[in-house]
C-alpha cells in the first residue's frame, strides 16, 4: 500500500489536468455544432431558392436537395418584359429609393447623432427614447393613414411617397447606432482642433467625421438593405412607373396566367439577394468593425 501511493497522487493529479481539457473540448464542441445550426438555419432558404432558380420550371417541385435539371431560362424570363413584368426598370426603382433613404438619413442621422452623444440639454434621454420607440411603430398602422395623405396631396405612384416613408423607420436606426459610437470618440481631438483656431463645424467636419466613418459606412449598408427589403407600404404607395423589386416579385406572370411563374421569382430574388450579399462579404470587416466600434470602453 505505501508503494501505491505515488501512483493513486500521479493518477489523481492526471485526472484534474484532463478533465479541465475534456470540458474545454467539449464546450468548444457545443460551440461549433450551434454555429452550424445557426448557419444552416439561416442559409438554407438562399441556398433553396438558388437551386430553385437553375432548375427546369418543369421540375420547380422537385425536392432533391442538390442542383439538378439546370437552366438558365428562369433568368431570362424574370428579365424579360413580354409577359408584363418589368423587372430591371423595378430594379433600377429600388436602387434609386434605397440611395436616396440612405443619403437623406445618413446626412440627419449624423448631426442627430453628433448632437445627442455631444451636447447636454434638457430632456436629451426623452429625445432618445422617443427616437428609439419611432423604430418600434407597427408599419401596418400607417398604411392607412399615409395612403389617405398621399392621395389628398396626389402622390401616390411617386418616389417621395415611398423614400419620406422609409426615411421614418430607417432613420432611428441610424441616429441610434451613430449616437453609441459618437459617444465613445476621443473629444480631446475636437478640443484641440478648437484650440488651434478650427470652429466646432470644422473640427466636425476634418476631425471627428473621418474617426466615424467605420460605423457610417455599416449604417449605410444597414439602412440600404432595409429600404430595399421594404414591402408592405410599396405595395400600397407605389404604381407601376415606381414599384420596387419587392413589389414587382410579388405581381410576376408567366405565360400561364392561372400558374405562378415560381422559378422566375426565386430567380429575381436570386439576382436581388447576390448583389448584397456580395457586398456585404466584401466590407465584412468594415462593417464588423462599426458595429462593435464604441462596445468598449478605454
Amino acid at each position: 500500500m505505501a508503494h501505491r501511493a505515488p501512483e493513486t497522487a500521479a493518477a489523481s493529479a492526471i485526472t484534474r489536468t484532463t478533465t479541465p481539457s475534456r470540458r474545454r473540448n467539449w464546450k468548444g464542441l457545443r460551440i461549433y455544432v450551434g454555429v452550424a445550426i445557426i448557419l444552416l438555419w439561416g442559409l438554407a432558404p438562399f441556398y433553396w431558392m438558388i437551386v430553385t432558380a437553375f432548375r427546369d420550371p418543369a421540375y420547380t417541385f422537385d425536392d432533391t436537395p442538390w442542383p439538378t435539371h439546370l437552366t438558365l431560362a428562369n433568368f431570362r424570363n424574370a428579365l424579360e418584359t413580354s409577359n408584363g413584368n418589368d423587372f430591371p426598370h423595378a430594379l433600377l426603382n429600388s436602387i434609386i429609393i434605397g440611395a436616396a433613404t440612405t443619403a437623406i438619413a445618413l446626412v440627419v442621422g449624423i448631426f442627430a447623432a453628433y448632437a445627442l452623444a455631444r451636447i447636454d440639454f434638457r430632456g436629451k434621454y426623452l429625445v432618445t427614447g422617443v427616437i428609439l420607440g419611432a423604430s418600434m411603430f407597427p408599419v401596418v398602422a400607417l398604411v392607412t393613414p399615409l395612403f389617405q395623405l398621399f392621395t389628398n396631396i396626389g402622390w401616390i405612384g411617386t418616389y417621395q411617397a415611398l423614400i419620406i416613408p422609409n426615411i421614418s423607420f430607417v432613420l432611428p436606426l441610424t441616429i441610434y447606432t451613430l449616437t453609441s459610437f459618437f459617444s465613445e470618440l476621443p473629444w480631446e481631438l475636437e478640443e484641440a482642433a478648437r484650440i488651434d483656431g478650427a470652429s466646432r463645424f470644422q473640427a466636425f467636419r476634418i476631425v471627428m467625421l473621418p474617426l466615424a466613418a467605420p460605423a457610417i459606412f455599416t449604417t449605410a449598408i444597414l439602412a440600404f438593405i432595409a429600404t430595399v427589403n421594404e414591402y408592405l407600404l410599396s405595395s400600397q404607395l407605389s404604381s407601376k412607373a415606381t414599384e420596387p423589386v419587392t413589389v414587382a416579385i410579388a405581381r410576376f406572370s408567366g405565360n400561364d396566367p392561372h400558374v405562378v411563374p415560381y422559378a422566375a421569382i426565386m430567380a429575381a430574388g436570386t439576382i436581388v439577394a447576390i448583389p448584397l450579399v456580395v457586398l456585404v462579404l466584401l466590407f465584412q470587416r468594415r462593417i464588423i468593425s462599426g458595429l462593435t466600434a464604441g462596445g468598449v470602453k478605454s
